[in-house]
């Protein structure tokens, strides 16, 4: 079976939705594309994810003017990849704002996985002639940090391991409204191929703790009301443990990666399939579970030719 590699392929443009989930709080979702957050608080704007380029940023600005005029101060990356990242310097914020583990990953793998990404999704990185490079942040934290916009409180923690080892999770306690990055999904298929499977279902229940009432997922649309953010949380644990589960057997039995592939698919397809980004995630999950359930526990870096060798082994 052969098919375009990753997301090569998916060039038609989403439909952008800008919707309020708390007072003052505006999720930018576009049907599975990647998501970020607005906080607005009494003087200034703190935005929850970059985009993947300056001119995909500019489209968050535009939403973020039609609802306030107030300077954006703060940049929140919850994570190092490429497509939350690169579009940073289009904000002008003077604080740009990492955990110290995820700066440690642009360090180790930040132009890797620039490159990786690039050819992964190249409609995702419109206009990348003005990324002017890596983004790197003006501050970090280890465990959490609070950051006062005004009066209103924001937290910015993290949580445990999961879709990466230096996942940032932001709160806004005054809403009870969290923005949880790529930890929680909602009818998108998780990408794994960085993450920790062992300790993403802990990180879930350490979210679920605060009882949200609303929670920006890192892709598709946001999740308002206690029932909607239990559903999405049960859901992505189901995604990781499936997932995991099935090339874990494949592995205990010494079997390769092809046949954890093979496993993968059988359990993970009747439930996920109609999932955005399935496809383009699924070889990468894979891949990583595989891993893992050798021992391996810190995630390989992904490059440009790791990818194609990898994704023409499984899919060819």
């Amino acid at each position: 079976m052969s098919k375009a590699f990753a997301s090569a392929g998916d060039m038609e443009e989403k439909k952008i939705t800008f919707a309020e989930i708390g007072a003052g709080l505006y999720a930018f979702t576009a049907e599975g594309d990647p998501n970020s957050g607005v906080i607005i608080g009494d003087d200034s704007v703190m935005i929850v994810e970059a985009q993947a380029t300056p001119r995909l940023a500019r489209k968050v600005i535009d939403c973020v003017r039609s609802v306030t005029d107030k300077p954006i101060t703060h940049l929140v990356l919850t994570h190092y990849h490429a497509v939350r990242v690169l579009g940073a310097s289009a904000y002008g914020a003077p604080q740009v704002i990492m955990s110290d583990t995820a700066r440690a990953m642009v360090v180790e793998r930040g132009q890797e996985d620039w490159d990786s990404e690039f050819d992964r999704f190249p409609r995702l990185f419109q206009g990348h002639e003005e990324i002017p490079g890596l983004t790197w942040p003006t501050t970090t934290f280890s465990d959490a940090m609070t950051v006062y916009l005004g009066n209103r409180r924001v937290d910015i923690m993290h949580l445990g391991r999961a879709h990466t080892a230096g996942d940032a999770v932001v709160w806004v306690p005054d809403a009870d409204v969290m923005f949880t990055g790529d930890i929680v999904e909602y009818h998108s298929a998780c990408y794994c191929g960085d993450g920790h499977f062992g300790d993403w279902g802990e990180t879930l229940d350490n979210i679920a703790a605060f009882d949200p009432a609303a929670i920006a997922p890192g892709r598709g649309d946001a999740l308002v009301g206690p029932e909607m953010v239990r559903a999405a949380l049960e859901n992505t644990r189901d995604f990781v443990e499936t997932t995991y589960r099935a090339a874990a057997r494949v592995a205990a039995k010494g079997g390769d990666l092809k046949e954890a592939w093979d496993a993968v698919r059988a359990a993970c397809d009747p439930k996920f399939s109609d999932y955005a980004i399935y496809e383009h995630c699924l070889p990468f999950n894979v891949a990583r579970a595989y891993d893992e359930a050798r021992g391996i526990d810190t995630p390989r870096i992904w490059t440009a030719q790791r990818d194609k060798d990898m994704w023409a082994a499984l899919q060819g």
